[in-house]
């Protein structure tokens, strides 16, 4: 038989017991959002190192001689196609078109004086007052004259596109690397004045192994890392393999074509390139944000039955795009949480929205 003082305090337990039930009932439910584990067939994956190159880069000369009055583009300027980038002197060009001009005017008033001679010639032989030796003579005056009118016309354009290519104009849009000459400096025809790159669409060089040249295609898709840039990565594509190896290595030069608008990337970086390579094969994809890692241990959570937490360890395989290849048993179209996995449990119950991934 129990005491008063016993029933006290299992009354008192009950009480606690059921507040707890209650206030367990009660604490709303954690959302997340899943996204279906998809079946997809994809390649392996090669890792190789790679350099970038800037395929647009060129020494700009100058088309003309001259003396350099003025720099318009210093080292790092980034400068248009067409922009200025040096001037030359052009004292003597300009008097050279001015005296040329005269002459021109010259020559074409005394070919219209020809014209008229030869007008009056040709009406006097008609009457018999001249031989056929002064008509002949007429028309080659006028003939000499219309010579030498198109000779001087063709010294003015030629020193006018000389007056012109005094401007070293830079041949497409791009940065300048470096600057090969000063003002006050004498540059004779076809010196170079500066180094032009085009930073915007660069190319990763790679030298591949000799086992693995029958594996990589033109337009294979290429995922690009830079170790001077961590968790930055880029999407290529493969735009050639040189069928030729290079040196002793016995490796082949692929270039793979990166976009570079936001300009993180400069010419001459390091590159860690994972390349597809081999026949496609059927795999299990996940989004790369369903991925957990806790030290040496992999795992992704599932929304199972009566959408509770399961808790499920993985082995990676390769990645494609957002999506990587887990090596584990997962059920078909298995619902991976992607959004609020941190901070779930297994066993716990969730409220659950669906969370669309791009096809990999």
């Amino acid at each position: 038989m129990s005491t008063p003082i016993q029933r006290r305090i299992f009354c008192a337990m009950v009480a606690a017991a059921t507040v707890a039930t209650a206030s367990a009932d009660d604490t709303p439910l954690s959302t997340v959002q899943y996204t279906h584990a998809r079946e997809h067939d994809i390649r392996k994956r090669i890792e190789l190192p790679g350099t970038v190159e800037a395929p647009r880069s060129s020494l700009v000369a100058s088309d003309v001689e001259g003396v350099v009055v003025a720099i318009h583009a210093r080292e790092g300027a980034h400068v248009r196609k067409g922009a200025s980038l040096v001037s030359l002197r052009t004292d003597q060009l300009d008097l050279q078109v001015k005296s040329a001009r005269a002459q021109l005017r010259e020559a074409e008033a005394r070919r219209e004086l020809a014209e008229r001679n030869l007008e009056r010639s040709e009406g006097l032989f008609e009457g018999q007052v001249l031989s056929s030796q002064q008509l002949d003579d007429a028309r080659f005056e006028l003939m000499a004259w219309r010579g030498r009118v198109d000779q001087l016309s063709a010294d003015i354009e030629r020193i006018e596109l000389d007056l012109e290519r005094s401007e070293v104009r830079a041949p497409f849009s791009g940065v300048v690397v470096s600057e090969l000459t000063e003002v006050g400096q004498w540059l004779g025809k076809g010196a170079t004045v500066m180094e032009l790159m085009s930073p915007y669409q660069l190319e990763v060089r790679v030298e591949v192994p000799e086992r693995y040249f029958s594996s990589v295609r033109r337009g294979s898709d290429a995922v690009i890392r830079f170790e001077a840039i961590p968790g930055f990565e880029l999407e290529g594509k493969v735009a050639s393999v040189v069928p030729k190896t290079t040196g002793q290595a016995r490796t082949f030069p692929l270039r793979i074509r990166i976009e570079n608008k936001e300009q993180k990337i400069g010419a001459g970086m390091v590159a860690n390139v994972s390349l597809s390579a081999g026949n496609a094969r059927p795999s299990t994809l996940v989004p790369k944000d369903a991925v957990i890692t806790r030290g040496t241990k992999k795992f992704i959570y599932v929304i199972g039955a009566n959408d509770v937490i399961e808790m499920v360890p993985v082995e990676l395989g390769d990645g494609v795009s957002g999506w990587v290849e887990v090596k584990s048993v997962l059920p078909a179209e298995a619902r991976v949480v992607t959004r609020g996995n941190e901070r779930v449990q297994p066993g716990q119950r969730v409220v659950a929205e669906p969370m669309e991934y791009a096809a990999p």
